[in-house]
């Protein structure tokens, strides 16, 4: 049990503070993003080649998906603010090692192992208590505003990326990123509370509204026992991993015809990954969670397919790589707010955190098997990015498919009084 609760504090505001503050500790962790703006500046300043340049970032999404299971736990346990606290901890450490040095080992001692354990631990406590404040009806709202903050953060950090590299060069820029999240997620951790003891959120769903299922207070070991898991740990590693194929490479996509100008195309699938979140939310709270991922997938599959053309072309214009950017980010995005709000629907709050966190290796495991395959099938190509979405393509065809096989959580019949 934690403490960090405030029972005599107005709750009509309170919810909405917890969510911003999660939503502002995202917008820092979100800085994993924004790694192919530091792979050019890395190649040129520290002569890295081949898959030296891709190693720490995706090391960084194994480990923030690992880390994620014992940070839940912990959230848990011993509740958000301390949780987040450590997150932030670690993950300027991890950004001031990286500053001392251009060792390809030590990067990955800082930014893969350090960070991505800060990050998971930043970002699972910013979700749990803002759900725990609102009725199951917003379920899908709330989930999504919240890890929108960590999509939308290209926005800001891939033009402050750029500066500081122009400016500071690597090391530098690493700590000054660095000092600025101890200060940004600790002090935004404190206002991550939890309800008082007793507190029901909200009134009841309207109607219409997802159904929500019985199951309170479902374990991780209870879980991990569910074919239902695995076929939600399958969708989620497609969907997610279909995504981190584009999103690690969109910089080097756009380049070819926006020049020095890619950063733009960087910071348009941000907004599209954030917007895709609080969008899927909201709109999986009306029409349910299953119809809404079979949507997200399909629309993700179709842009697979776009996409070959449009970046096999040296004339594709600016505006269309923007715009595929975009709708690739948001549909991307969606996942992190579907998955958040199935783990509450059907496993409860009690052990949200490593129930969720569980889940999650998903998303870890598919940030590191599909872009490289991405990048191991790009190089056989010649540098062509055809076969890397035709592959994505097939597979978010595969995720629709198994959508179908979710059975939607059933209400447990109330008790006759």
């Amino acid at each position: 049990m934690t403490n960090e609760t405030h029972p005599t504090a107005p709750t009509s505001n309170r919810g909405w503070t917890v969510t911003f503050a999660g939503l502002g500790i995202n917008l820092a962790l979100g800085i994993l993003y924004t790694w192919s703006m530091f792979k050019g500046a890395i190649e040129k300043e520290f002569g890295w080649k081949g898959s030296q340049l891709n190693d720490p970032y995706a090391l960084c999404c194994l480990v923030f998906a690992l880390a994620m299971i014992f940070a839940g736990r912990c959230q848990d346990k011993f509740g958000p603010r301390l949780t987040a606290s450590i997150g932030g901890l670690l993950v300027g450490a991890g950004f001031l090692l990286c500053s001392t040095t251009n060792s390809y080992g030590i990067w990955l001692l800082g930014f893969g192992v350090l960070a991505g354990i800060g990050i998971g631990f930043g970002y699972s406590s910013a979700t749990p208590p803002a759900l725990k404040w609102f009725p199951p009806s917003k379920t899908g709202l709330i989930a999504g505003l919240v890890v929108a903050g960590f999509g939308l953060a290209p926005v800001y950090l891939a033009p402050t990326s750029q500066y500081l590299l122009g400016a500071f060069q690597v090391e530098k820029s690493m700590l000054i990123l660095g000092i600025a999240f101890v200060i940004i997620v600790c002090g935004l951790a404190q206002m991550l509370v939890n309800p008082p003891a007793g507190y029901v959120a909200g009134a009841k769903p309207a109607a219409g509204s997802t159904p929500k299922p019985a199951a309170v207070n479902v374990t991780p070991g209870e879980i991990i026992r569910s074919p239902l898991f695995y076929l939600l740990w399958v969708i989620y590693f497609i969907g997610a991993g279909a995504g981190l194929m584009v999103i690690g490479s969109i910089s080097g996509m756009a380049k070819k015809s926006m020049g020095e100008l890619a950063f733009v195309a960087v910071a348009v699938m941000a907004i599209g990954n954030a917007g895709g979140r609080i969008l899927a939310g909201t709109l999986s709270d009306k029409i349910g969670r299953r119809w809404t991922l079979c949507l997200v997938l399909g629309i993700q599959a179709v842009l697979m397919f776009a996409a070959i053309p449009v970046t096999a072309s040296k004339e594709t214009l600016p505006v269309v790589i923007v715009l595929l950017a975009a709708l690739i980010g948001a549909n991307y995005g969606a996942n992190l707010a579907l998955f958040p709000a199935y783990t509450k629907d059907l496993w409860g709050l009690k052990s949200f955190g490593m129930n969720y966190g569980t889940l999650f290796t998903a998303w870890g495991a598919g940030g590191l098997v599909l872009p490289r395959i991405q990048q191991m099938l790009t190089a056989k190509s010649g540098g062509s990015y055809q076969s890397s979405f035709i592959t994505a393509g097939v597979l978010l065809l595969l995720g629709v498919a198994l959508t179908f096989l979710i059975k939607p959580p059933q209400a447990k019949p109330q008790a006759q009084t």
